[in-house]
């Protein structure tokens, strides 16, 4: 039972994360696209607060996976390849989302260089992630 209640929990997290993975780099489009200072400022207001939400969604995402597997133990994640392959992906999502927080900082102090259609690109990058994991954990296919 235990368990279970793990589970709604990684997951409840994982889905706040990723709301924020969806909506950060698309503040960073609009933000890219204001010219005046009062816009600039708000934009990076949402920013960092959306980004501290988001890294509390990660944290409580990574932990109850953790948790999780440790209480599925070594043997079972030996003979599960797709998880592997699931683990991989997170690695990339926790590496955008570090990339995320250097581009708040990078806002607050009017360093950004991407453009807005780079931004509309990095915007692409959780979706794709997401539905890569999704497609591991319910299709599991090695």
């Amino acid at each position: 039972m235990l368990f279970l209640w793990l589970k709604a929990l990684h997951v409840s997290f994982m889905v706040a994360w990723f709301a924020g993975l969806f909506y950060l780099p698309r503040l960073f489009v609009y933000h890219a696209e204001a010219t005046d200072e009062i816009g600039r400022e708000r934009f990076s207001i949402m920013e960092r607060r959306l980004s501290k939400l988001m890294s509390i969604a990660a944290l409580g995402t990574i932990a109850f996976g953790i948790w999780m597997l440790t209480m599925l133990g070594g043997g079972w994640l030996a003979v599960n390849g797709w998880f592997h392959a699931k683990l991989a992906l997170v690695v990339l999502l926790i590496g955008f989302h570090g990339w995320c927080q250097v581009q708040v900082k990078k806002f607050r102090e009017d360093r950004a260089t991407g453009t807005p259609k780079f931004y509309r690109l990095m915007n692409e990058v959780p979706a794709v992630i997401l539905l890569l994991i999704m497609i591991l954990v319910f299709v599991q296919p090695f």
